[in-house]
């Protein structure tokens, strides 16, 4: 597997844990990025091969996917990113893997299906925290309940934010809530969504946030209406309220790029803050009298994030493997692929019959 698959973005905070953990389970990935300064130390530190390239230049981002079966795309924000490592593996035949969990990431990967089917490669976008948890409860509840027409979905972690994935939240904020009516995505005002959940710990206010399962949930299951939720407080509501009166400010290139250079400098969670800040998903399915509700506890989100990618890299480099297409990760590696990783208790249901 030495030159097989290749881990771009690799110096990034996720990145790094998912190199350094590959090297320790014996594979062997491509260390590459943009930037040879800071990617040059760390592989020549895990003895692994390295390749710089920039994503604008179509040229010598073929050249760097040269000879690769796989490619595990950890640099965001991906909303400027993954489309042209997408067009990459499409020209490459080399399978497409990432860790976002952009709305428009993963409507845009989704419908690249035939192009993928064609090219024969998987794509399958957010193979981290971002989705397989709650895109694992999502497949649980439409197998328990095939004639739901409400899903909703939710997750509770306190961990802080890694410099990637804050950079990511500032340029979420422009576009505001959204959910998934009839089959087709919807923006509310952020802030507007609010319900108790108990996640495992006791009813908390919770308030709708744009996931990314309101894309991949739905290429799972095809339910209609989808909502994600995250505990919040009522400060936090009056917050997210207020930023929906901003967002014509916030759309402003020069307040982005402050924003996002301040979201930057923020350092990711240590190891010890990881490990005493599990997450708690939840998820209910209802159709009308009934509804099923499942709830798993799993390891904190960057760290399934790298236990949850490994595997489908090695599913994809297995000989003989044939499948193709855009999936999502559950309909890669099962739907009870949560509880097979580190950390995860088992799924509970309940059944709480007519509404």
């Amino acid at each position: 597997m030495a030159d097989e698959w290749l881990l771009y973005g690799a110096y990034g905070y996720t990145g790094e844990l998912i190199a350094r953990e590959a090297k320790s389970r014996g594979l062997r990935p491509i260390l590459a990025g943009r930037d040879e300064a800071r990617l040059k130390p760390f592989a020549e530190e895990l003895g692994l091969e390295m390749r710089s390239f920039p994503l604008d230049d179509p040229a010598r981002l073929d050249d760097g996917l040269r000879g690769v079966k796989v490619v595990l795309h950890c640099a965001g924000p991906f909303s400027r990113t993954a489309k042209p490592m997408l067009a990459a593996c499409l020209r490459a035949k080399a399978h497409y893997l990432d860790i976002t969990g952009e709305i428009d990431v993963l409507e845009h990967a989704y419908a690249l299906d035939e192009q993928a089917k064609q090219a024969g490669i998987v794509v399958c976008p957010a193979v981290g925290f971002d989705v397989i948890p709650t895109d694992c409860v999502a497949a649980t509840l439409a197998a328990e309940l095939p004639d739901a027409t409400q899903l909703r979905l939710g997750f509770d972690t306190r961990s802080a934010l890694s410099p990637g994935t804050a950079k990511t939240t500032v340029e979420g904020a422009v576009g505001g809530t959204r959910v998934r009516r009839g089959g087709r995505l919807t923006r509310v005002p952020m802030g507007s969504l609010t319900r108790t959940i108990d996640f495992g710990q006791g009813e908390k206010l919770a308030v709708a946030i744009p996931w990314g399962d309101v894309a991949s949930a739905y290429r799972t299951t095809g339910i209609p209406d989808i909502e994600v939720y995250l505990p919040t407080s009522p400060r936090q509501v009056r917050a997210l309220r207020f930023t929906e009166f901003a967002r014509p400010v916030l759309r402003l290139g020069a307040v982005q790029r402050f924003l996002q250079s301040r979201a930057g400098k923020r350092p990711g969670p240590t190891p010890e803050t990881r490990a005493k800040r599990p997450m708690h998903v939840w998820g209910e399915a209802i159709t009308p009298g009934e509804r099923r509700v499942a709830r798993i506890t799993t390891a904190n989100g960057y760290d399934l994030t790298v236990t949850g990618s490994l595997p489908i890299v090695v599913q994809l480099l297995s000989d003989g493997y044939a499948e193709s297409g855009a999936r999502t990760p559950s309909q890669l590696m099962g739907a009870d692929y949560v509880t097979k990783l580190p950390g995860s208790s088992p799924m509970i249901l309940t059944n709480h019959g007519g509404l």
